[in-house]
C-alpha cells in the first residue's frame, strides 16, 4: 500500500540538487524484516536513488537499525546478506542475541523479595495503607522485571558492526545526518539522538534505547535518564525529516491493522482463526491488532497534516496491504520467518510501484529518479535470487574501497553540479 502526497508548490528559487530524506518506523523483528524487503525493492527499482547517500535519515525502534546502517553506507544487498541469508563475510547475525532472557534483571528483583515481603507484612498487620489489596498489588509490581529479554547484546552487536570497515558509531562523524528517536520514560519526552546535545551518545546505544519496547526489553539508561521505544510518541517521526527542508521524503511503516475486506476470506475454515473475528485468536491477536491500529492511525493523522505544513515536499510512504493475512498471523517478535516476510515486502513494494507508476514517475523524475521498467514488471522476482555476488574484502581493502567510492561519488556530484550551472 502506497501513500503519495505530491508537493503543492515548488521551492521558490531553489537551485541545488534535490534533497531526499528517509523515515523508517518500528515494528519488532517482523517489522524490521518487512522494512528490509521494502528497502531492497526500492534500491533495485529506482535508478538514481542511492539509499546510502540520502540527505537525512530518521529511525524509530527496529527501523533505527536500518537507518543507522544506511547512514553508515551499508547498502541493502549487504544488509540482506547479514539479516536474511546469513552469507555476509563481515557480520554474523544470531537471532538469539536479541532474545536472551534478562536473567540479571530477574535475579536483582528476586533479591529484593524477602525485604519487601517483610515490610509489606509489617504494614498489613499494623493496618497502614488505604487499601490492603491495592497496596499488595502495587508493591509486588516492583518485583516484576521491566523487560523479558536483555538488550545489552543488541548494543554490543551494533557497536561491533559500526566500529570496523570504515564505519562509525559516532553521529558526529557520519557524512549525513542521522536521528534515532527514543522516549524518556519519566517525562514522556521524545529525544532525537544525533541532534545537538545528544550527538555524543554512541549510535549503538541510541538504537538500543529506541528499540527498548516496554515489557519486551528494559529501559536503557543514558545520562541518568531511562529511555524506551521511540514509537511511544509517534509512529515514524517523519516531521524530523521534513524539518530538514528536503524535497522528497520516503517513509516505510511495516505495521497496519488487518482487514480482509472481501468475502473470499470469510470462511473460518481457511485459517485456525476466523479472519473476521480476531478476538477468537485470544490475547495475541487482539494486542497485535490494537498495536497496529494505534501505530497506523497516528501516522495517518500526521500524513494528512503534513502537506499543508510542508507544501513544497513530495511525500511517498510504503506500507503492507491491509488484507495480508500472512503478515498479520506471523508472530511479530519472531525471526524465524524473516526470509518469507522480507520476500513478501519486496514483492508488495514492487507491486505498489507498478500499480502507481503513472502517478509516481513524474514525482520521482523531479528528484532525478527513474523507475526501472524491467524490475517492476518482473512479478515472480525474488529478493534472494537477485542479490549481487558478495565482493570479498578485508578490513584494509574495505576501508580503501569506501574512500575510493567516496572520491568517485564527489567527482560525479561536482560534474552534475557544473552541468546545472551551480559551480
Amino acid at each position: 500500500m502506497l501513500s503519495l502526497h505530491a508537493a503543492q508548490q515548488r521551492h521558490p528559487g531553489r537551485s541545488h540538487a534535490p534533497r531526499i530524506g528517509l523515515a523508517i518506523a518500528g515494528g519488532g523483528p517482523i517489522g524490521a524484516m518487512y522494512e528490509l524487503g521494502a528497502l531492497r525493492a526500492l534500491d533495485e527499482a529506482c535508478e538514481g536513488l542511492d539509499l546510502t547517500r540520502l540527505d537525512c535519515y530518521v529511525g524509530v525502534s527496529s527501523g533505527a537499525f536500518f537507518a543507522a546502517g544506511l547512514a553508515n553506507r551499508m547498502d541493502t544487498a549487504e544488509l540482506c546478506r547479514i539479516f536474511i541469508t546469513g552469507e555476509s563475510d563481515d557480520v554474523v547475525f544470531r537471532p538469539e542475541t536479541f532474545l536472551r532472557l534478562a536473567t540479571d534483571e530477574y535475579l536483582r528483583r528476586a533479591v529484593a523479595f524477602p525485604k519487601l515481603a517483610a515490610r509489606l507484612t509489617r504494614d498489613m498487620l499494623s493496618g497502614r495503607g488505604d487499601s490492603r489489596w491495592s497496596d499488595i498489588v502495587t508493591r509486588i509490581g516492583g518485583l516484576v522485571p521491566t523487560g523479558i529479554f536483555d538488550n545489552a547484546g543488541v548494543e554490543h552487536f551494533l557497536r561491533e558492526v559500526f566500529t570496523r570497515r570504515g564505519r562509525s558509531n559516532d553521529f558526529r562523524k557520519l557524512e549525513r545526518p542521522l536521528y534515532v528517536i527514543g522516549v524518556d520514560l519519566d517525562s514522556g519526552e521524545a529525544v532525537r539522538f544525533g541532534d545537538a546535545g545528544w550527538d555524543s551518545v554512541p549510535i549503538s546505544r541510541a538504537v538500543q534505547a529506541s528499540a527498548a519496547l516496554p515489557g519486551l526489553y528494559p529501559p536503557v539508561e543514558i545520562r541518568g535518564r531511562h529511555f524506551v521505544d521511540g514509537a511511544l510518541r509517534r509512529t515514524m517521526h517523519a516531521s524530523v525529516v521534513l524539518e530538514r527542508d528536503v524535497d522528497l521524503m520516503l517513509g516505510i511503516n511495516p505495521l497496519v491493522p488487518f482487514n480482509p475486506g472481501t468475502d473470499e476470506y470469510a470462511d473460518a475454515q481457511a485459517h485456525r482463526f476466523s479472519d473476521r473475528r480476531i478476538a477468537e485468536g485470544g490475547f495475541p491477536g487482539v494486542i497485535s491488532q490494537a498495536l497496529r491500529t494505534m501505530l497506523q492511525s497516528r501516522m495517518q493523522v500526521g500524513l494528512a497534516r503534513y502537506p499543508a505544513q510542508y507544501p513544497h515536499i513530495d511525500q511517498v510512504v510504503f506500507e503492507p496491504n491491509a488484507d495480508n493475512r500472512e503478515l498479520f498471523y506471523t508472530n511479530i517478535f519472531s525471526f524465524a520467518a524473516r526470509r518469507r516476510i522480507s520476500q513478501l515486502a519486496y514483492r508488495n513494494t514492487l507491486a505498489d510501484l507498478r500499480k502507481r507508476r503513472d502517478e509516481l514517475e513524474p514525482v520521482l523524475a523531479r528528484h532525478g529518479i527513474r523507475l526501472r521498467a524491467d524490475v517492476i514488471a518482473d512479478r515472480p522476482r525474488s529478493i534472494i535470487a537477485h542479490l549481487p555476488a558478495q565482493p570479498r574484502s578485508t578490513e584494509t581493502t574495505a576501508v580503501l574501497d569506501r574512500a575510493l567510492d567516496e572520491i568517485e561519488h564527489r567527482l560525479r556530484t561536482d560534474k552534475r553540479a557544473q552541468a546545472r550551472g551551480m559551480v
